[in-house]
């Protein structure tokens, strides 16, 4: 079975879409890309007007993104984004970089030929925003390929647990990837950690994954200084 098949596979389970779905995933984009800031008011009405549903569905949405830590549901009163928890990030950091490098490890034994077009095609495509500055279309780029790890590494379970943990970082990747530099740097270690890949070397992919991860430290510091009102701790 060759890589775009296992990920068709391994995608059957979210390919089941809801308004729910539709819903919760433009206003998650619109938290993580900072177009909704911390501490923006958000009323149930106004978006169910706005996607021309009724309130069912985006309150569902609504309280999806209240576990995830987006969003503060409070009853009779107005619904806000909720501001970033350094702590929230610290943790979710920690057991993503847990996580990645075991899988980006067992990635590099179970690589072989019937995954490199996956891999190239999603490389490619992502060389195609970092001039033009897309970040939006790289975040999802950026999550594919990090998918895509997952996937020739075996482990749905994996992708879930990243994505879960992964909505209050992607707020200050915003803060970060809004510079063409970044958008390179994080691409450039893409494209490393798949040549990586293709020469089985994974004691040097762990090491370029933690280094990977790890850039977002500067962010976060950078972020707390220059937009302190974005943070509740």
């Amino acid at each position: 079975m060759s890589l775009s098949d296992s990920t068709r596979e391994f995608s059957t389970s979210f390919s089941r879409r809801t308004t729910t779905d539709d819903v919760f995933d433009r206003i998650y984009s619109d938290i993580t890309t900072l177009v909704l800031k911390p501490g923006t008011k958000i009323s149930e009405v106004e978006v169910a007007k706005h996607f021309d549903v009724s309130r069912q569905p985006v309150r569902e949405a609504f309280i999806r993104l209240s576990n995830m830590g987006l969003l503060v549901v409070r009853p009779q009163r107005a619904t806000l984004v909720r501001k970033i928890s350094r702590k929230e990030v610290s943790d979710a950091r920690f057991v993503r970089a847990a996580v990645e490098v075991e899988v980006i490890r067992t990635a590099c034994e179970k690589f072989d030929d019937s995954h490199h077009a996956a891999f190239e095609d999603n490389l490619e495509k992502q060389a195609l925003t970092v001039k033009p500055n897309d970040f939006e279309k790289f975040r999802e780029l950026d999550a594919q390929f990090h998918k895509l790890l997952c996937v020739c590494a075996g482990s749905e379970l994996a992708y879930k647990t990243i994505a879960e943990g992964k909505a209050q970082v992607d707020r200050l990747c915003a803060m970060s990837l809004s510079e063409p530099t970044e958008f390179q740097q994080v691409y450039e270690d893409h494209v490393q950690m798949f040549e990586l890949l293709k020469t089985g070397d994974a004691e040097e992919a762990v090491k370029l994954m933690r280094k990977h991860l790890s850039r977002v430290d500067a962010t976060i510091e950078e972020a707390s200084r220059s937009n302190e009102d974005f943070f509740e701790d």
